[in-house]
């Protein structure tokens, strides 16, 4: 098939727009299907998995092909849950075209602004659909000054529900100017988008003035791709997914006007920090991205690819990235839903599946020349992880599995973080959400035959002293033969928050030997390391050994690691101990209306508001701090207080003395 005849697009939107029922009617209607699915059924094509079929909600991003007159059609169905955006957001790299689909009987929330501003942010070419029109079609003014005002005045309706609400009528490529219709004249409407469009072209704006409006869509198809790809014209198509309404309009938008792969803005791929094109048209020099990675119970591991340029053929050789070693493809494919079709090749512009390629990860670069070698996709700028969960295995002797198969599960989901904090020896799996790590955790369970049991990570505390004091302690062991002795004298001071552990040695005349002052200092840093009320490490602290005792015959290296340890606990515990806690920087994002109950809960749990800043469609950034065991369900009481639409990034900001309730609390946890 020729690169000129395919169109990618992404249809996107919030939960509950009818996403999947829209791309089940797209199949059924070019006949790529012979059977309408239906979500409440679980026999979509698109959510084929356990998940998506349990909870009635697209849990993968999937793509499928489609074919309508000569063009061949890569749509990919993604989830609308905000919890699940990352999987959505990451296949932005493999499409020119985002369908933002909306329900013309639900209100907009912060996932359609997210979904939107993310599709500028990559220069993807934009439409919005909106669905459901059969429901209420009265509404559709409403919607139009609705999106218009929302998202700008560029979004133009290239067709309209008629005004018995029973049909849609075309507005663009053979306007019927006699049709009533439920927002404005045909003619009218069809004026305001050619004029739209050819704002990006001089020329064409005089040939218009002498035409008056007589331009067919083919003297617009140019300067319609230009607005397209500059943002300057955003279409509006309207459709009931469910009736069928608007459907071939739909697809004739997307074949014709929507950009095919040389007419897009070009991947974000980079080589040396600098943005590079791709040839489409050249069969040499193959370049292809990994945009999803899953996993097949039967296949294994499944790396999805856009190809950019060149081909990949079974049997050719590619490189990844910078490796030196080339592998082979061997059976190549392209998925419609679950099902497998085997292909020989796939050219610039088209998708791909690539089976048991170990290496082959989310955003790498396949390519089969060295030229290639530092090409990158430029990275997508995910959310931040707003709940985590410290991980162990059910089951004794399962610690190896558990390591392989969250290394897989956080290959798979790009939103997913995984770290090993060693102070604390837990394996935290961080994400969106509650439900976004229940996903993983279910998918872990079923796919991977693993259980595991999860508690909410610990917080990392710190001690530390708020005066100066002395201590000592002789070690003294006899067991028969030789025996053990050592004495210690030190004293310690607080140091400015942040300076951390210092070590002073001010032993003279031969109290100590030389030789066992390491071993004096080993001791201490054990205890440092240790704890001395609460097991947790002691920071900003000046440690002077300044006198002391040893024995000829008796003194040993462990009898001073043992006085030098106990000594300084000694110290310790005479210099008013005390717990420091985390306190973490926070920036929300939250509707506006819900800004005092933020700030009230933020209040009431010992936080201090830094600022707020308006931002657009009524959102408003927070800045706050407060301290990190105040946040333990805060993505639920975040959620709860805004209606789902907040969210929320923090980073550690400093460390400061905990309350004594605080500081009781931890101590008794450690005893």
């Amino acid at each position: 098939m020729s690169m000129n005849e395919i169109r990618n697009i992404a249809i996107v939107g919030q939960s509950g727009v009818g996403k999947t029922t829209l791309i089940e009617r797209l199949l059924f209607e070019s006949e790529c299907s012979t059977h309408l699915g239906s979500v409440k059924v679980g026999d979509t094509v698109t959510d084929f998995d356990e998940q998506s079929i349990h909870y009635q909600h697209s849990i993968e991003a999937t793509p499928v092909a489609l074919c309508w007159k000569k063009h061949r059609m890569n749509v990919v169905d993604t989830p609308g849950l905000p919890e699940l955006l990352g999987r959505t957001l990451s296949i932005y790299p493999a499409v020119e075209t985002t369908a933002l689909v909306l329900d013309a009987n639900i209100p907009l929330t912060q996932v359609s602004d997210k979904i939107y501003s993310f599709a500028k942010l990559q220069k993807k070419c934009q439409m919005i659909v909106i669905n459901k029109v059969d429901l209420n079609p009265d509404k559709i003014p409403q919607i139009i000054q609705q999106i218009q005002s929302h998202f700008g005045q560029e979004c133009l309706p290239i067709n309209l529900p008629s005004a018995d609400g029973k049909s849609i009528v075309d507005c663009y490529f053979s306007p019927d100017y006699d049709a009533a219709t439920l927002w404005d004249s045909v003619e009218s409407v069809h004026e305001q988008l050619i004029d739209q469009v050819i704002e990006v072209d001089e020329k064409l704006m005089e040939l218009y003035l002498e035409q008056g409006s007589s331009l067919t869509p083919k003297q617009l198809h140019d300067p319609f791709e230009e607005a397209l790809r500059t943002g300057h014209v955003i279409p509006i198509c309207f459709v009931s997914a469910d009736t069928g309404q608007g459907i071939s309009l739909l697809l004739q938008t997307l074949a014709e006007i929507m950009p095919m792969p040389s007419e897009g803005n070009p991947p974000m791929l980079e080589k040396n920090n600098q943005q590079i094109r791709v040839d489409c048209e050249k069969l040499d020099h193959t370049v292809a991205h990994v945009y999803k990675v899953s996993v097949d119970p039967y296949l294994g591991k499944l790396a999805y690819l856009r190809v950019f340029q060149g081909e990949i053929n079974a049997g050719s050789q590619l490189y990844i990235g910078e490796n030196s070693k080339a592998f082979k493809v061997g059976h190549l494919y392209q998925l419609q839903g679950k099902k497998r079709i085997e292909i020989a090749n796939a050219r610039a512009g088209d998708f791909c599946v690539l089976a048991k390629v170990d290496d082959l990860n989310f955003d790498s670069v396949v390519h089969d020349s060295h030229d290639e070698d530092d090409v990158t996709m430029r990275t997508l700028d995910f959310p931040a992880p707003m709940y985590s969960l410290a991980i162990q295995t059910a089951k004794r002797g399962d610690e190896q599995k558990l390591s392989e198969v969250l290394h897989k599960i956080a290959a798979e989901d790009p939103s997913l973080r995984l770290e090993h904090r060693t102070r604390t020896n837990e394996t935290v799996l961080s994400g969106q959400g509650e439900f976004h790590l229940k996903m993983a955790l279910e998918k872990m369970a079923s796919v991977y035959k693993l259980n595991v049991n999860t508690e909410q990570p610990s917080i990392e505390y710190f001690e530390t002293i708020t005066q100066q004091a002395e201590g000592h302690y002789r070690h003294k062991k006899q067991s028969g033969g030789a025996g053990q002795f050592g004495e210690v004298q030190l004293k310690v001071r607080p140091l400015e928050r942040g300076e951390g552990f210092q070590f002073v040695n001010k032993v003279v005349g031969g109290a100590i030997p030389t030789s066992l002052i390491p071993a004096v200092e080993k001791g201490i840093r054990q205890a440092v390391e240790e704890g001395a009320i609460s097991r947790n490490p002691i920071h900003d602290i000046e440690v002077t050994v300044y006198d002391g005792k040893y024995h000829s015959v008796d003194s040993k290296e462990i009898a001073f690691v043992i006085a030098g340890k106990k000594a300084f606990l000694d110290a310790v515990n005479n210099a008013n101990p005390i717990v420091l806690e985390p306190i973490v920087e926070l920036k929300l994002q939250i509707p506006t209306v819900s800004v005092g109950d933020i700030s009230g809960d933020l209040a009431a749990n010992r936080g201090v508001i830094l600022g707020t800043e308006s931002k657009e469609n009524n959102f408003t950034s927070l800045q706050a701090r407060i301290p990190q065991n105040e946040l333990v369900d805060y993505s639920q009481r975040l959620r709860a207080m805004t209606g789902g639409e907040g969210s929320f990034s923090m980073v550690l900001s400093h460390y400061e003395p905990a309350p004594n309730t605080v500081q009781k609390k931890v101590c008794r946890a450690a005893e």
